[in-house]
């Protein structure tokens, strides 16, 4: 995939349009998954996401080939994301009550067609207690989680994403998960 992209890259730079929306095409799902864990809020990380792909192809011959092109986009999204947050707080999210239910969220009531209702309901409170408990999490804590174990990337590319050494982005996964565990052990 990354021959497919540093061919991409190249027709981006000279000018092809249809070469920027195979490149679009190929990370928007990972794109808008990596804004959505930091934005918990649907709208915010499609517009976050749309962000960020207007700065990539802005910006994009200042992009270093050395770098994955995943770990260079991610830290766009990730840092148009950041900034988002700090503007505005989320309005809502799916993980919010929907009116006239008892304890259903919009996130409960997706639909999955592999799994049956009651693993579904099961699985849907975890996530939803996991989400809740990542989301109490202060941002300096919850964006390293999130791109370690949701995106799966590496120490390393979590530190070229968030511009800290691998050392601090250890420190803020392991603080951050004994975060998690005391709220958890609260419960």
């Amino acid at each position: 995939m990354e021959e497919t992209t540093l061919r991409l890259i190249e027709r981006v730079k000279g000018g092809d349009r249809d070469a920027f929306a195979a490149l679009v095409d190929l990370y928007k799902d990972g794109a808008f998954l990596v804004a959505f864990r930091v934005l918990r809020d649907r709208m915010e990380a499609e517009d976050a996401t749309q962000e960020a792909f207007i700065r990539v192809y802005t910006k994009i011959d200042t992009y270093n080939a050395q770098w994955k092109f995943r770990t260079w986009l991610y830290r766009i999204v990730t840092n148009v994301s950041i900034d988002r947050l700090r503007k505005k707080q989320p309005d809502y999210s799916l993980d919010a009550e929907m009116s006239g239910t008892e304890g259903l969220t919009l996130y409960s009531q997706l639909e999955s067609k592999d799994k049956l209702p009651e693993q579904q309901a099961v699985e849907s409170e975890q996530r939803s207690e996991v989400e809740q408990a990542i989301a109490m999490l202060p941002e300096k804590y919850r964006v390293p989680l999130v791109l370690k174990y949701v995106e799966d990337l590496s120490l390393k590319e979590i530190s070229e994403m968030t511009d800290l050494p691998v050392a601090t982005v250890k420190t803020r996964i392991h603080r951050g998960r004994e975060a998690l565990k005391k709220q958890f052990v609260k419960r």
